[in-house]
């Protein structure tokens, strides 16, 4: 698949770019439009309080929902009461004990963020760094900067499940930019200029109800690349996209044929980082509820130095 597929360098030799906008050392891309006055626009869409958390549970019994190459979290306790009654730990002062654990995990193993420099092409990050710049971890576009700078603003959902009235889109499906239209119109959503956009397929439902096998199958749903979509993103000024699948995208493009393509033309070309694997049943039930698919949205990754994402539990506050 991977051999036959397009090369990415000539499919996007003539698309959007955002390197250069914000200086020759950017480093958070598309995350430089959420600026103060984002932070309040989207402070501005809460109106119950009512808020949910969009990160999965890490090591929940039967496993979850990581692909082969990043394997399940493991973890390990270093102090807890059977430690203890063997002997090993030593109490602190005042005999007072601890229980203490430590987790070995892929950082992109469960709901996460994705650095700018985690995908390139033609041997070129994120804004023209190199791609030598990412042996023994990046020394550019990390998951460092995203992190400072934090992911705050008015997001959107956008509930194509419940659209298709399905529990779950089916194997590389595909979500057109045509009916992302039609679904925001439906939901009596007006995208703004800054929206950090969330697309729920459902997929991560289908994990929890058939296990890792029916939920990675041959490949996950999603956006691809048309033009029209990588031009919408690019002109609306989007700073972030979330959503409820391994890729965040459509895996192979029914438009190109390309493996994962929006990686290329939005991540490393525009500086939108993805942010995947999120909870976004709970949420689209109350948007369904009432009818108000806009929100305040924070997601703080880890500062981890060096890394190419971090896990998080981002916020929709209603």
């Amino acid at each position: 698949m991977v051999e036959s597929a397009p090369n990415i360098a000539e499919l996007f030799r003539d698309g959007p770019k955002n390197w250069g906008r914000w200086g020759e050392t950017d480093e958070v891309g598309s995350l430089n439009f959420l600026d103060g006055a984002q932070v309040l626009r989207g402070a501005r869409a809460m109106v119950t309080g009512e808020t949910y958390a969009l990160g999965l549970e890490i090591l929940r019994p039967g496993g979850d929902p990581a692909i082969a190459t990043r394997g399940q979290v493991k973890k390990f306790m270093s102090s807890d009461h059977g430690i203890i009654s063997n002997g090993h730990v030593s109490p602190m002062a005042g005999d007072q004990w601890y229980a203490d654990d430590a987790v070995f995990m892929f950082l992109q193993a469960s709901s996460h963020i994705d650095a700018l420099g985690h995908v390139w092409y033609d041997d070129t990050l994120y804004n023209g760094y190199p791609a030598s710049s990412t042996t023994g971890g990046l020394k550019h576009a990390s998951i460092k900067p995203v992190a400072d700078h934090g992911v705050v603003g008015r997001g959107v959902l956008i509930d194509v499940a419940g659209y298709r009235k399905v529990e779950s889109l089916g194997d590389n499906e595909t979500v057109p930019f045509r009916e992302l239209m039609e679904i925001a119109a439906s939901q009596h959503v007006e995208f703004q200029p800054h929206d950090i956009i969330l697309l729920r397929t459902g997929r991560v439902s289908l994990f929890y109800r058939e296990g890792l096998d029916s939920f990675l199958s041959v490949g996950q749903p999603g956006i691809t690349d048309e033009r029209e979509l990588i031009e919408w993103f690019h002109r609306m000024e989007i700073p972030a996209l979330g959503s409820d699948t391994v890729t965040g995208e459509q895996s192979v493009s029914s438009i190109s044929g390309a493996r994962l393509p929006l990686h290329a033309a939005l991540l490393t070309n525009l500086g939108i980082p993805f942010m995947e694997l999120l909870w976004l049943d709970d949420l689209a039930a109350a948007c369904a509820k009432d009818g108000r698919y806009d929100f305040f949205f924070a997601a703080s990754p880890l500062k981890i130095h060096g890394a190419t994402g971090s896990p998080i539990n981002p916020l929709a506050i209603r």
